[in-house]
């Protein structure tokens, strides 16, 4: 490897320390090299577990030790997300009454969301209810959609608290589309937060049946809050094949796991 090369791969360690994450655009400008050039490199540093990869950039490995905003999250394999997010919808059907957490993964599906006729949508997203509202005044699908109340969270742009609790007490859903942080067999599906998980873990109970959408960046991986057993889940969408150690549980607890690819 060149001194040229070490030396760019050092710049581009030092503005990932100093800003948590790249671009490969703008990596490109700024080393004044190509982009396959910068996607050799972060293949590289990747690889030497310096960094974690994403669309169109990397992020730090420290990135993974809190949840994140919102508009980080997005970019976090987003072309994963979004056909995990058109599979979700093929699910649904007409008149059904569906729960869509909040999430980015939930959020892509949303987007997705077309052609169905007479649903209902409860959702804590604030995210999702903007598209949502969107997409219902463009009669993009037809139906109803219930804002789950309670205190909003910025940062996150969901809503949670006791009276979000309170008012999902009295709701109960056909399918319920969910998000997690993390998920294994051992420990099942977890959440950095506590107010999201305990949002969450109500749609899981309030739901005839839970679909989980997940990318593979959250599998063999533990949060900070368990929110149900990975057996508490009727089906999981993922954009990668299951463990192979999870077949046997997946089997015994009769959960369904789909593949984007599939």
């Amino acid at each position: 490897m060149s001194l040229a090369s070490i030396e760019r791969k050092r710049k581009i360690l030092d503005i990932l320390e100093k800003n948590g994450k790249v671009k490969v655009k703008d990596l490109a400008v700024h080393l004044k090299v190509s982009t396959e050039t910068i996607r050799k490199y972060l293949d590289d540093l990747e690889y030497e577990s310096k960094l974690k990869k994403v669309y169109g950039g990397a992020i730090s490995l420290t990135f993974f030790n809190q949840e994140p905003p919102t508009v980080e999250r997005e970019i976090i394999n987003k072309e994963g997300k979004e056909k995990i997010g058109a599979l979700a919808v093929s699910l649904i059907k007409d008149d059904d009454v569906i729960a869509i957490d909040e999430g980015t993964t939930p959020l892509y599906m949303a987007k997705s969301l077309k052609n169905k006729k007479n649903i209902t949508i409860v959702t804590p997203s604030i995210n999702s209810l903007n598209v949502l509202m969107e997409m219902l005044q463009q009669n993009v699908f037809t139906g109803k959609i219930i804002l789950i109340g309670g205190q909003v969270d910025v940062f996150h742009q969901r809503l949670v608290g006791e009276h979000t609790l309170e008012m999902m007490n009295n709701i109960y859903v056909d399918k319920n589309f969910i998000a997690a942080d993390g998920l294994s067999v051992k420990d099942g599906l977890t959440s950095y937060d506590l107010s999201k998980g305990m949002v969450t873990k109500k749609l899981i109970e309030h739901a005839n049946e839970t679909i989980l959408l997940i990318d593979h960046t959250k599998l063999n991986k533990r949060t900070h809050y368990k929110m149900a057993r990975l057996t508490d889940i009727d089906i999981v969408i993922c954009d990668q094949t299951a463990p192979p150690e999870w077949e046997e549980t997946l089997t015994e607890a009769n959960v369904q796991w789909f593949t984007i690819d599939d």
